[in-house]
């Protein structure tokens, strides 16, 4: 996304839209691979954001925009020059509160110094500073002095500039040397500018400016405040950049923090705040946990079913596999993170299923009696084919994740990458290494000791599998296969019943399950134009409120241990939100937010969501307030219910969203309702008498006089260290507080008379708008809300939304249209591009598996398998008790690849005993018994390896554990499937042939 960005100060809303975003917008139609067009107009701002299409540059893109940009020439007068910035993901590591009962330059210079010092590391190249208001250097000089002195704002802010200024003057050469000649007046304090000659007599008299006027060396006249802990604070946010490593950055400046701590005063103290590597390495070691318990099920796994020294050659690929993929991950720009750990954890059970298969018809080699070396080469070229095309069908089921569109394909195409390298590897790994390893070594039979126990263990396991195979599971074998479209009949019914649970809502569907924090956010928003104390006095409550609710929670733990580690809190402004969607901050006295930072997951064993949940219960319903939301959710793909409204007459637009905010009120687990056209401030609408028009009064000259009066005439910009400070000249504070100011002003004329304000102009009072939003050049509104995923559905409540009160909106108000934003918009996106990948995907597997069989009619009989697949993982979801999710349909995407493969084995040795001429029947029976054990060893390697992060109870792993559980529980379903429904479709697909009198298939014959 490309944003260009333009300062029009002391604009309006509609100023700046028509000024500024209206051109902006027009002058883009001419770029191509724009996808969609977003723009804000607030006050004395403007903002479009160019969403780009697929597979554009970004770059050319910005090189394309600022081109267009460029050519506008009609911008206002007062406008900034346009700022145009690709949107980059800026991700906080770490910040450093500095904080006290110290006054605000204090604790500004002292916030600076924490920062600049920062920035010295070497390994920090990005800081910035927030709850801080930016310096200026304000002259304000009454009404009655400027007419004392026959002057305008506008012409004291001229003679400052023409006063302070650095100016080179060329050079003068001499016989020996050159000498620069400069003139050096720049001025950087505001005793400096004090001491600027405004008025000159002629009798030689001189008025400084600080003889008519009173110069403030201070703050811009902003209303932000922050509060740490309850004491004033300023905040220091470290971010991390490229391939700067979170728990690196972390660490150093913990250690800066506890250093500068003992060389601070005592009035002044430091903290850190919202280490974000702490969640990150409490996340990567429950993962690693996980997968270390995951490798031990694996190996025991395999151990019951494989003498133990092949187990552990099998074993051996694991980790073969995994630093064979870690070479290959600088060249595809993977780093080893949650997500990355989390595919290392999903392939765990799925590497080895390769190994598994040589491995095991090695072993059947060796049980026939032949050397080692033999059965090594005879069993791997017994299954190398089925091997080969097994891992290639798993490469292209998970290859569709890698190309998800929005912002989840952003996250989750790493999965695919890890687990695609790892499948390959693993594929080499097993055809040419581990027979290698199996070539070597003798019989030995151990009969004493551990190693004689684990040996005994295994064989009284083989014997019990061996008679469970030749007895129940023949018998039941034999009966499906003679009454194989009764099974097919139970099959069918087993996948509409499953249709059926999701169809009924058994099991809803939620975008995006919630990824718990450590931190709660609360966003307040009062009425605009409130003064700052009323947002300050309710902002105070809510946090009075949220110690209530730590003080209730740590009256049930031990000793000092809490529940909270600070409180932060900010009025006048919203902290800067980065994340996947870039973001920024917004200002007013009406805003105010609050985070409350909580103890570790692990330690506070509390959900954050809970805590949150008390709070807001506690606050209640706040008399004035416009907006209230709580947040703990670490993963934000917008609101849940977002609908905007697209109509361009205003009026029926805030019409239609009011009755949509009365329909959401009327469905339970809706909260948090609002729209994004808050009303706007009360305004006063000044039009220039005719009676001034003759005297010589012009358009601009009332409005430049009355903007420099109030607002400011911006006299010039310096930079002082690393900070701009704006130099403005305006009334004072005492004069520009209530109407009579207005009363008192007079219009200067250019022959330099006077005139009343209210002599001059006509003054008519009315409330303009606060904010403007645009998409694809037409006035929208948003309409917001959240959703209690424990209580209702957002995407049940869409549905219900569109089939009756959206249908009716654009049938009341014609030309009214609307489109799904936030997670319905995000959802819609990722599932259409899934869904498109994924019938590529299905045609590339069944492409695939016609090459090793020859066939057309076989391939579907193996890829039968999926749609069975895809009934266990909804059936292990309700198993589990967990809804459906974005990321478990992406586990059931990759699980089509994985189900196929053992379909694949057992087809693949019934063929090879039809060509040996064995009967249909027997075939069938012969193939599922031989390829009975290898099936099942690998459904349970690749269950057992996702067990331990299924049964993670951490609130850190929900996030993960949906796509672990349809990959998981999808096997398991599918190799019943596989040992039983697949032959008999075998069966039935011979009935077929026979039907229509097709010669019997085998292995040689093409169909």
């Amino acid at each position: 996304m490309i944003q260009v960005s333009v300062a029009y100060p002391g604009a309006g809303p509609e100023e700046v839209e028509e000024g500024i975003l209206l051109k902006i917008e027009e002058s883009l139609t001419g770029v191509d691979g724009i996808k969609q067009i977003r723009s804000v107009a607030s006050e004395g701002f403007g903002t479009v954001i160019a969403e780009m299409m697929i597979g554009e540059d970004p770059d050319i893109a910005l090189r394309d925009i600022q081109t267009e940009v460029d050519r506008i020439t009609t911008f206002p007068k007062d406008a900034e020059k346009p700022v145009i910035t690709k949107l980059l993901n800026r991700m906080e590591v770490i910040s450093v509160v500095v904080y006290g009962d110290l006054g605000e330059r204090s604790l500004r210079e002292q916030a600076e110094t924490v920062r600049d010092e920062l920035l010295n590391i070497p390994q920090i190249t990005q800081v910035d500073l927030m709850g801080v208001r930016p310096y200026e250097i304000s002259i304000e000089i009454s009404e009655e002095n400027l007419r004392r002195y026959d002057l305008t704002t506008e012409q004291v802010a001229r003679r400052v500039r023409e006063a302070s200024l650095d100016l080179p003057a060329g050079s003068i050469e001499t016989a020996t040397e050159e000498i620069l000649i400069r003139t050096r007046a720049r001025r950087y304090t505001g005793p400096e500018y004090g001491r600027i000659v405004v008025v000159t007599d002629p009798d030689g008299t001189e008025v400084r400016l600080d003889d008519i006027a009173e110069v403030k060396d201070s703050f811009r006249e902003t209303d932000v405040s922050a509060l740490f802990d309850g004491m004033p604070a300023a905040m220091v946010r470290v971010h991390r950049v490229g391939k700067q490593k979170p728990t690196e950055i972390s660490g150093i400046v913990k250690d800066y923090v506890e250093l500068k701590r003992s060389s601070l005063p005592d009035s002044v103290k430091i903290a850190t705040w919202n280490d974000t590597s702490e969640l990150l390495e409490s996340r990567m070691n429950l993962l690693l946990k996980n997968a270390l318990i995951g490798l031990v099920l694996v190996f025991l796994i395999l151990g019951l079913f494989l003498q133990i020294r092949l187990a552990l050659w099998v074993m051996l690929g694991i980790p073969i596999s995994f630093l064979g993929a870690m070479f290959l991950f600088p060249g595809l720009d993977v780093s080893i993170n949650m997500i990355s750990l989390f595919a290392f954890i999903m392939a765990l059970g799925i590497v080895v299923d390769d190994a598994i298969v040589v491995g095991e018809n090695v072993y059947e080699h060796r049980q026939k009696g032949k050397t080692y070396f033999q059965a090594a080469v005879d069993g791997t070229l017994g299954v190398a084919r089925p091997v080969i095309f097994a891992v290639l069908t798993s490469v292209v089921a998970f290859l569709p994740l890698r190309f998800v569109s929005g912002i989840m394909g952003k996250f989750i195409k790493v999965i695919p990458m890890v687990v695609i390298s790892i499948l390959l590897i693993s594929l080499i790994e097993s055809l040419f290494v581990l027979p290698a390893h199996l070539a070597l070594g003798r019989p030995i039979h151990a009969t004493r000791g551990l190693a004689g126990l684990i040996e005994r263990v295994r064989k009284g396991f083989g014997r019990r599998l061996e008679n469970f195979v030749g007895g129940p599971y023949s018998r039941f074998l034999e009966l499906c296969l003679r009454n194989r479209y009764a099974a097919l009949a139970t099959a069918i019914t087993a996948i509409l019943l499953t249709v059926g649970i999701v169809g009924g809502g058994l099991i809803k569907f939620h975008f995006m399950p919630e990824v718990d924090g450590d931190v709660v956010i609360v966003s307040l928003k009062m009425p605009r134009g409130i003064s700052v104390k009323e947002t300050a006095d309710v902002q105070d409550y809510i946090v009075k409120k949220g110690q209530e609710v730590v003080e209730e929670y740590d009256r049930a733990r031990p000793g000092d241990d809490s529940v909270l580690r600070h409180i932060f809190s900010l009025v006048g402004s919203t902290f800067i939100q980065g994340g996947p969607f870039g973001g920024g901050s917004s200002s007013g006295t009406h805003l105010s937010e609050i985070a409350m930072f909580l103890a570790p997951s692990e330690k506070r064993g509390i959900p954050a969501s809970e805590i949150a949940s008390r709070w807001r219960k506690l606050v209640g319903e706040v008399p004035g307030v416009d907006s209230l939301t709580f947040t703990t959710n670490l993963v934000h793909m917008g609101a849940n219910i977002d609908i905007r409204l697209a109509h361009g007459d205003i009026g029926i637009l805030e019409e239609a969203a009011g009755r949509l905010k009365d329909s959401l009120l009327q469905y339970q687990g809706v909260d948090d309702i609002a729209d994004n056209f808050p009303k706007g401030k009360k305004e006063l609408e000044i039009r220039l008498k005719p009676e001034a028009r003759t005297l010589g009064v012009t358009e601009e000259d009332l409005g430049r006089q009355l903007r420099g009066a109030f607002f400011g005439a911006e006299a010039l910009r310096l930079q002082r260290g690393r900070n701009e400070v704006k130099v403005m000249v305006r009334y004072p504070e005492s004069g520009r507080k209530g109407l009579k100011d207005l009363e008192t002003m007079r219009v200067r004329t250019r022959d330099g008379g006077e005139i009343p304000l209210f002599a001059a102009a006509y003054v008519k009072e009315g409330r303009g708008f606060s904010q403007i939003n645009r998409s694809d050049r037409k006035r929208v509104i948003n309409v917001t809300a959240s959703v209690d995923s424990g209580v209702a559905n957002a995407v049940d409540i869409l549905e219900k939304l569109k089939k009756t009160v959206l249908v009716k909106l654009v049938a009341d108000y014609p030309g009214l249209t609307y489109n799904l934003e936030g997670e319905e918009r995000e959802r819609s996106e990722s599932l259409d591009s899934m869904r498109r990948g994924y019938l590529l995907a299905l045609f590339g597997i069944y492409a695939l598996l016609a090459i090793p069989f020859r066939s057309y009619s076989q391939p579907l009989l193996i890829m039968a398998a999926i749609p069975f697949g895809m009934a266990g993982a909804v059936l292990g979801h309700l198993i589990m008790g967990y809804d459906l999710s974005i990321l478990s349909i992406f586990g059931i995407v990759a699980l089509s690849g994985v189900v196929v493969n053992d379909s694949l084995l057992l087809i693949d040795y019934i063929n090879e005993c039809r060509k040996d001429g064995m009967p249909l029947f027997q075939a069938i029976t012969e193939g599922c018994k031989r390829r009975f054990r290898p099936i099942l060893l690998t459904s349970l390697t690749t269950f057992f390896g996702l067990i331990p992060i299924i049964l993670e109870t951490s609130v850190q792993a929900q996030f993960l554990i949906p796509m672990a559980i349809s990959l998981a529980f999808g096997v398991l379903f599918a190799t019943g499937i596989t040992l039983l429904l697949i032959p008999s479709l075998y069966i039935i697909l011979e009935d077929l042939r026979g039907i229509f009198r097709l010669r019997p298939f085998h292995a040689n014959h093409r169909d």
